[in-house]
C-alpha cells in the first residue's frame, strides 16, 4: 500500500523537481538547507553586520557566522526534542521536529537583513512606510520569508527556492502580517506574542515584528496549513521555535564574546552593575520606575530596570530567586573568570574563550523544555526558568555595555545617513526618465516584479493595502509608487555593507573609477 505524501514535504511547485534541481540524497528536508546554503543571498551575509561591521576582521561575527553557529545550536535542540522520551510524543502531536528543517531555518533566518543589520532595517523601515506609502514597510523576518518564495532565482523555479512547507513555516519567527492578517490580528490579544505588539509611540502602525508582507500571504498559508488544528494560528511551529531560540542562545554567547575580544567589554563596568545591583538590592527594590532611568553613574539601576520589566512582561516565568542566581552565575563565570583578564590574542586567552563558550552552550541546550501550552511571550520549545533568566542577564550586559555607547551610536548615525542618500539615489535614478533604461538590470526586473504584485493586490485584495490614512491604495500611480518602494527596498536589502558603501560612491560622483558587482548589477 502507497503511504500518502508527507504534507510537511510539500512544495509550491513538485512538477519542477526533476532534472538538476532532484533530490539526490533522499531527504527533502536536506535539500532545503543545502539550497539555502548555496543561495548567494547566505553567501552575502558574510558582508553584513552583526553588531558592527567587522570591516574584514576575523575578530567579529558577521550575519554568515552568527548563522553557522545558530544552526549548530538549532540541530543540536532539535536531535535532542526528537529523541529525548520526555519530549518526542508532544512534539510529533504538534507538528513535528526534523532537525534538518530546523537547520536550514537557522542557516536562512537572517538572510533578509539589510546591509549594516537591525539599524539598516530601521532605516528601510521608516523609508518604506513615510516615502512610499508601504503599508508593510521593511522588516528583516518578512524580507527572509520574501527571499526563500520570491526574490531569490537560483532555484528550479522562476521565484524563490521551492522549499517544502515545513521549511518555509520554519522561518516564520513572527507568524502574522503587519496589519491585517490573521484576522484577528494578535496584536490585539491580552498578552500579545513576543513581537506582535503595536509600539507604544506609533499606535495604529502595527505589530513592531512579522515575518510575511502582504504580497507574499499566498506562500504563507500553503506553509502554514499542514499545522492547521496543532498549533494556534499566531504559534512557531515547532522548528520555528528551536531556531528561535537557537539564535537568543548563540546571540547571548557569541556577542559578549566579539567585544571582549576588541577590548570594548570593560572588566569594571560590568562588574561595579552587577556588584552594586547584589549590594543594594533592598535599596534599589525601593526606587520609583523613574528613578532607575538615571542610570548614568548610577550602577545597580540599570539591572533593576531589567527586572521589573521582566515582571511587566514575562510574569509567565519570571522569579525574583531566579534572577538573583542567574546574576550571580554571570558574575561568577563571565565577570570574574572571563573578563578578568583582558583578552590578548595568547593561546591561553583563546581556550578561556573557548571554555566559556563551550560551557554555556552546554549548560542553556540542557535546559531546553516542550511544553504543550505554552505562554504567548514563547514556543513551545523554551528553557527552564534558571536558563531563561539568564539569557535575559546575558543579553543585559551586551545591550548595556555595547549598544548604548555613544560612540556605537555616532558610528551608525554615519550608517543611516549611508543608506538614507543610496535610497534618495536609487529612487531619483528610477524616475528619471532619460536614464531609466540604464538602471542594473536587477533593480529593474524587481520594479517590473513588485508592480505585478501590487496591482494583483490592488485588484484583488485591496483591503490588504490598507495604510495610514484608513483607505485601499487605488489607481495606477499608487501602485506604481508602492512597487517602487519595495524594488527599491528589495534591491538595497540584497547588498552588503561594502557594496552599499560602493554602490553610493559610485552613484554620487566620488568613486574613480565604475563600479560593478555581477551580484546585483
Amino acid at each position: 500500500m502507497r503511504a500518502e505524501p508527507d504534507p510537511r514535504a510539500r512544495r509550491r511547485d513538485e512538477a519542477a523537481e526533476s532534472g538538476g534541481f532532484a533530490d539526490l540524497i533522499g531527504s527533502p528536508f536536506r535539500l532545503d538547507r543545502d539550497r539555502i546554503a548555496a543561495s548567494p543571498f547566505f553567501a552575502r551575509l558574510g558582508g553584513v553586520t552583526q553588531v558592527v561591521s567587522a570591516g574584514g576582521s576575523g575578530l567579529l561575527h558577521n550575519r554568515l557566522t552568527h548563522s553557522l553557529k545558530v544552526a549548530q545550536v538549532a540541530r543540536a535542540i532539535a536531535e535532542r526534542v526528537t529523541t529525548s522520551e520526555d519530549s518526542r510524543e508532544l512534539v510529533a502531536k504538534l507538528g513535528g521536529c526534523d532537525p534538518d528543517v530546523a537547520e536550514a531555518a537557522a542557516l536562512g533566518h537572517d538572510l533578509g537583513h539589510p546591509p549594516f543589520g537591525h539599524l539598516g532595517e530601521q532605516v528601510l523601515d521608516r523609508i518604506a512606510r513615510h516615502r512610499y506609502g508601504l503599508p508593510d514597510g521593511f522588516e528583516g523576518n518578512a524580507q527572509t520569508f520574501r527571499i526563500i518564495t520570491t526574490t531569490e532565482v537560483g532555484g528550479p523555479t522562476p521565484q524563490g527556492l521551492n522549499l517544502t512547507a515545513a521549511a518555509r513555516a520554519a522561518v516564520l519567527k513572527y507568524p502574522w502580517a503587519r496589519l491585517h492578517y490573521p484576522d484577528p490580528h494578535p496584536s490585539g490579544m491580552r498578552v500579545p506574542p513576543r513581537g506582535a505588539a503595536e509600539p507604544d509611540e506609533a499606535p495604529g502602525t502595527g505589530s513592531v515584528k512579522f515575518s510575511v508582507y502582504s504580497t507574499d500571504l499566498d506562500d504563507f498559508e500553503q506553509s502554514r496549513a499542514p499545522f492547521a488544528g496543532r498549533i494556534e494560528s499566531w504559534q512557531q511551529t515547532v522548528e520555528a521555535s528551536v531556531m528561535d531560540l537557537a539564535d537568543d542562545i548563540a546571540y547571548a554567547i557569541h556577542d559578549i564574546q566579539d567585544f571582549h575580544r576588541i577590548g570594548v567589554l570593560q572588566h569594571a563596568a560590568v562588574a561595579t552593575e552587577l556588584g552594586q545591583w547584589v549590594a543594594r538590592l533592598g535599596e534599589l527594590a525601593a526606587l520609583p520606575t523613574a528613578a532607575l532611568r538615571d542610570d548614568h553613574r548610577n550602577p545597580g539601576r540599570a539591572l533593576e530596570w531589567l527586572r521589573r520589566r521582566m515582571h511587566a512582561k514575562d510574569s509567565w516565568v519570571v522569579d525574583d530567586e531566579a534572577f538573583a542566581q542567574a546574576v550571580a552565575r554571570v558574575r561568577a563565570e563571565l565577570v570574574d573568570e572571563l573578563l578578568a583578564i583582558p583578552f590578548d590574542g595568547s593561546i591561553e586567552a583563546e581556550q578561556a574563550m573557548a571554555r566559556f563558550s563551550a560551557r554555556w552552550t552546554t549548560r542553556l541546550v540542557d535546559g531546553v523544555l516542550v511544553t504543550p501550552a505554552p505562554s504567548t511571550r514563547t514556543g513551545h520549545v523554551t528553557l527552564q526558568p534558571a536558563q531563561w533568566h539568564e539569557v535575559q542577564v546575558l543579553k543585559f550586559v551586551h545591550r548595556r555595555f555595547v549598544l548604548q555607547r555613544p560612540d556605537l551610536a555616532l558610528h551608525q548615525r554615519g550608517q543611516a545617513s549611508m543608506l538614507t542618500n543610496l535610497v534618495d539615489a536609487l529612487d531619483a535614478w528610477l524616475t528619471d526618465r532619460d536614464e531609466a533604461h540604464r538602471l542594473p538590470r536587477r533593480l529593474h526586473d524587481l520594479v517590473e516584479l513588485a508592480r505585478a504584485e501590487y496591482t494583483a493586490l490592488a485588484q484583488g485584495a485591496p483591503g490588504l493595502l490598507i495604510g495610514a490614512t484608513g483607505e485601499p491604495v487605488r489607481g495606477t500611480d499608487a501602485v506604481r509608487v508602492l512597487a517602487r518602494g519595495r524594488a527599491v527596498t528589495d534591491f538595497v536589502a540584497s547588498l552588503t555593507d561594502r557594496q552599499a558603501g560602493s554602490m553610493l560612491d559610485a552613484i554620487s560622483g566620488r568613486a574613480t573609477q565604475p563600479w560593478s558587482e555581477s551580484f546585483v548589477l
